[in-house]
């Protein structure tokens, strides 16, 4: 089965039937019905493609955040901290 034939094979269902039905797909699924795992997945891909992109992923050409070093965590906000202690 295609993408566009599963998406218009699910066009006529409403959001809320969708979710209900991509739940119960995946729940038999996660009990171990294999022969779930087809449809439950094609009902999510169908959630996935009427929400529209994800909301946590920047518009392109934002450059991505520079991540901090997980070593330095006790470190607030002072990157360029060299580490070396002064005498006291």
């Amino acid at each position: 089965m295609t993408s566009t034939t599963a998406s218009s094979t699910l066009s006529h269902l409403e959001d809320g039937e969708l979710a209900q039905l991509a739940g119960e797909w995946r729940a038999r699924a996660l009990r171990g019905d294999r022969k779930a795992y087809g449809p439950a997945h094609a009902l999510e891909v169908e959630q996935r493609r009427r929400r529209g992109p994800s909301s946590t992923i920047g518009p392109e050409g934002t450059p991505a955040p520079t991540p901090k070093p997980w070593w330095k965590f006790w470190e607030a906000g002072a990157s360029s901290h060299s580490g070396a202690r002064s005498p006291a």
